[in-house]
């Protein structure tokens, strides 16, 4: 039987080197993840973006692999999102649809885990559509809000619920990064 052909991921650390906490150097996690088999390791800033290849996996398989790692070997209590090229595509497709970025509004891309990923997620948010916006897609949601109005947000509110640690957030140029990252990488 052949080998599998090795795809492309994009992971997104939770948490990673933020206000001190979870210190943790790329080359070390580079290192880690090497010996989890995967490979053409690309990392991008120091916040927990990782572009590599993985034969024979799906997303889901690598988050728990990649999760096992971060609590196991290097003693960080983080969780990571991993998704396919093909998903990261359709993302960037998604926010060149949905956003025409506009200085006067904060846009971030909220990286669901799969635990909560459903379009009812913010059920029991009361959302301010004059100060800020929420489309939800497949594994993520896109969040924007009056750079004025920050404050006032309802979105404000998901860091001090449970949820909050089953998401990562990112913004729309790092997102946009990591996809140009992930059609840099080596194919077969």
């Amino acid at each position: 039987m052949p080998a599998a052909t090795p795809a492309t991921y994009a992971a997104f650390l939770r948490g990673i080197n933020v206000g001190g906490k979870n210190s943790l150097s790329m080359k070390a996690l580079r290192s880690r993840l090497e010996r989890l088999g995967l490979h053409d390791i690309v990392t991008y800033i120091n916040s927990g973006n990782i572009v590599f290849r993985a034969a024979g996996a799906n997303a889901r398989s690598l988050e728990r692999r990649i999760d096992r790692v971060l609590s196991r070997d290097l003693g960080l209590p983080v969780k990571s999102v991993v998704r396919s090229r093909a998903e990261m595509a359709r993302l960037v497709k998604k926010i060149a649809k949905t956003w025409k970025l506009d200085p006067a509004w904060k846009y971030n891309v909220i990286l669901l885990r799969h635990t909560i990923d459903s379009p009812k997620v913010l059920d029991g948010f009361e959302l301010k559509p004059d100060i800020e916006r929420v489309t939800y897609c497949p594994g993520t949601l896109l969040w924007s809000a009056r750079v004025n109005a920050l404050t006032r947000t309802a979105m404000l509110k998901v860091s001090s619920r449970p949820i909050y640690q089953d998401m990562t957030v990112r913004s729309v140029n790092t997102t946009r990064k990591v996809f140009a990252l992930m059609d840099q990488a080596p194919r077969p």
